[in-house]
């Protein structure tokens, strides 16, 4: 909305009044504190034609050109439609800077202006870019992801220590199952051997072979988690794990595992102990799950690594050159 003509005070020279015309200010100004005249003032004689300097803008007049009413020669001279520097919508004494909005050719803020968004990926129907060939290997928390054999190698050593603690365990429990079943095994193998497939006359079972079979699943359940799960939740690394030097961590912080996460890790691979008794159930899980991290991309975890949303990674081997000494007393010369 424009102001209606009259005489306002000028707002690049507050000390002074000039006459607005409806587009721009027209007329020498005159001091604030005198009354102006009833009406517009008198007309000004047209600048001298100054000739232009080559190089030079010539789209404002020049400070101290001859003819030049004003003291400030931006602040709407005549003829210029526009009202003074700073006002709104205007680009003021430092011009127009890039991004500014409201400015011929300029969308808006420029991009990480306080309060604009950031960048937001590619315009809807352009191609997302892309990795030039093969992506580059994930390094969580700055360490490289374990191969498949050193997790193997690992696990297969866990695998032992528990068969040996079986052993000093479980031992007696399935001396028992082999005594309760033995009868009916060697009668099948010798029918086998003969070539007969009969099975009328074979030795019945033990009864307490089945409560045994039980008994022994749930002390192997139980050992597996004794070794296990302490030590994964506090270091992250059982006894197989440190021998070949991986480190379980969660996927979003480089900090120990924690008795529920461990616990989630190691029931999805060591509860299927227990379905050993149907048929061999258990075991075909646990072959899924240990094979599993040879399909996954790019993290290469396992299904017991989903569910705790953890990583495998391969640790460093230490420097000698960095590594502290044992000894108390320094090399050299004793005095």
């Amino acid at each position: 909305m424009s102001l209606e003509p009259g005489w306002y005070v000028d707002p690049a020279e507050p000390e002074t009044r000039r006459w607005w015309d409806g587009e721009g200010w027209v007329g020498a100004p005159i001091p604030v504190d005198v009354t102006p005249p009833d009406g517009p003032p008198p007309a000004e004689p047209e600048p001298a034609a100054v000739t232009p300097v080559p190089g030079a803008t010539t789209d404002r007049p020049t400070s101290g050109a001859a003819g030049s009413p004003e003291p400030f020669p931006t602040s709407g001279a005549p003829g210029r439609p526009g009202p003074w520097p700073g006002q709104p919508g205007q680009p003021g004494h430092a011009g127009p800077w890039p991004g500014q909005s409201g400015q011929p050719g300029q969308s808006g803020p420029w991009p990480g202006q306080p309060g604009q968004p950031g960048p937001q990926g590619p315009p809807p129907g352009w191609p997302y870019p892309q990795w030039p060939g093969r992506p580059p290997i994930p390094r969580p928390h700055g360490l490289p992801l374990a191969s498949y054999g050193a997790r193997l190698v690992a696990r297969l050593i866990d695998l032992g220590v528990v068969f040996l603690l079986n052993a000093l365990v479980n031992g007696w429990f399935v001396w028992r199952y082999l005594e309760a079943i033995s009868p009916y095994l060697r009668e099948t193998m010798r029918r086998a051997v003969n070539g007969d497939t009969s099975t009328e006359g074979l030795p019945q079972i033990d009864e307490q072979a089945g409560g045994l079979q039980v008994v022994i699943l749930l002390i192997a359940t139980a050992l597996w988690f004794a070794y296990e799960v302490p030590s994964m939740a506090a270091r992250g690394q059982t006894f197989g794990k440190r021998v070949a030097r991986v480190r379980a961590l969660p996927v979003e912080a480089d900090q120990p595992l924690g008795f529920g996460r461990a616990f989630r890790r190691w029931s999805t691979l060591g509860m299927p102990t227990l379905l050993w008794y149907c048929c061999g159930l258990g075991l075909v899980l646990q072959f899924v799950d240990a094979v599993s991290p040879l399909f996954d991309q790019p993290l290469r975890q396992a299904l017991h690594d989903k569910r705790a949303q953890t990583v495998v990674v391969q640790l460093p081997r230490p420097d000698p050159r960095t590594a502290p000494h044992d000894r108390a007393d320094p090399p050299g010369d004793t005095p």
